[in-house]
């Protein structure tokens, strides 16, 4: 065991400490709290990580490391349905060897700002094979798209298989992800959670997340809805309902899904989520992706008065500039005044733990949590921790990672 004092903690179990300690033992905390409290009777070793504040590491709870090579390739677009073809155009111009390379760079760049575990959407998982075991925790989530017929390729649907295969040094775990209404029919939602349930693997989606979505599927028009048309696409299960209620009505979604995005919702879908049966589904919020895509303000405060929880995530390089939690708790602070540093704060740690089933093994520093932590210099009162934390632009220079000091 070891013990570690630093000048605050934040364990995201009751009020920052100061001058607090935390233990580790193996891969979990021990112990937190004061360290008049545990470190004269402690035995072990002790390290002294001075004035700096230690904190829960960061969960990013949507990214898509493989779009990592996009940064700045994509100016913001009004028209979701050409920053779509665009990305496509894109993926089409890439190898297996820059997934790869873009996988990587991507997983530094988290670990950097300070992220100890993210969900990550795969749609290339050939390349998985030959990536080196993160350092951080990492849930694989398989894209699944059918937006129209067309054979499957050998390589990829060897990829597929591979893609569950079980790596013992691999933290983290795997999870399915229709990809979007829009993208992914009835049939293939329905197979992804008969799946999902049968391996109790975790289910994402992306729901709503343009102007052009909601009226393909509430009107069953729009740049999308003909877009999509002349691709293929059968769309008789576009009008009349929004993409969230299609989802519903159709049995493809359940409680325990995480939805992503959720920005275009009518009054019908927020009576609906205020419901005992959704109130706590798990959703995630992009803050600077969805001011790169000009969607229309996000409804925060709506969810948040009907006790949903709100994660935070980066989503890709393709329509964002970093990976940075930090960067993301920000906006979000600014778009939303009423969201102070605590509540910023459970929304990259806590919330997402719960979203992903982890809720009583991450997003914590307290006893029987996996050790997961960084620190960040601090020096000012108390009273001034969560501001700090928030404020934080530098790389995290002390990051622990299941109980081993990884940066």
């Amino acid at each position: 065991m070891i013990a570690y004092r630093c000048r605050a903690l934040i364990g995201m179990t009751g009020p920052p400490i100061e001058n607090g300690a935390f233990v580790v033992d193996g891969n979990r905390f021990a112990q937190a709290g004061p360290a008049k409290d545990i470190l004269p009777s402690f035995p072990g070793k002790v390290v002294d990580l001075g004035d700096v504040v230690a904190l829960p590491g960061l969960i990013n709870a949507h990214c898509h490391l493989e779009y990592t090579l996009m940064r700045g390739a994509i100016m913001p677009s009004r028209s979701f349905s050409k920053w779509v073809g665009r990305i496509n155009a894109l993926k089409r111009s890439l190898t297996d060897d820059d997934y790869l390379r873009a996988t990587r760079q991507g997983l530094e760049e988290l670990q950097r700002s300070g992220v100890t575990s993210v969900l990550d959407i795969v749609s290339a998982p050939q390349v998985l094979p030959r990536l080196v075991p993160p350092a951080i925790r990492t849930w694989l989530f398989l894209e699944l798209i059918d937006v129209r017929p067309r054979p499957w390729l050998d390589d990829h649907a060897f990829g597929s298989w591979l893609f569950f295969q079980q790596n013992a040094k691999r933290m983290g775990g795997f999870g399915l992800s229709p990809h979007a209404p829009y993208t992914a029919s009835k049939a293939l939602y329905e197979s992804a959670l008969s799946c999902a349930a049968l391996l109790k693997m975790p289910v994402t989606t992306h729901v709503a997340e343009s102007g052009e979505e909601y009226e393909m599927f509430a009107k069953a028009g729009g740049s999308l809805f003909e877009f999509l048309k002349k691709m293929g696409r059968p769309m008789g299960d576009c009008g009349g309902k929004s993409p969230l209620r299609h989802l519903i009505a159709n049995g493809l979604l359940n409680s325990g899904c995480i939805v992503v995005h959720l920005n275009e919702l009518d009054e019908q879908d927020l009576e609906l989520l205020s419901s005992p049966e959704w109130r706590n589904l798990p959703i995630v919020h992009c803050p600077k992706s969805h001011r790169f895509l000009h969607h229309k303000a996000f409804p925060m405060e709506e969810l948040r008065k009907r006790g949903l929880q709100i994660s935070l995530g980066t989503d890709s390089l393709a329509s964002n500039d970093s990976l940075n939690l930090f960067s993301e708790m920000r906006m979000a602070r600014r778009n939303y005044p009423s969201l102070t540093p605590e509540e910023l704060l459970r929304m990259t740690t806590v919330y997402p733990a719960r979203a992903i089933g982890q809720a009583d093994f991450l997003g914590k520093i307290a006893r029987g949590y996996l050790a997961d932590a960084i620190c960040i210099p601090f020096s000012d009162t108390l009273e001034k921790v969560h501001e700090a934390v928030l404020g934080n632009r530098s790389p995290i220079k002390w990051i622990m990672v299941n109980g081993k000091v990884v940066g």
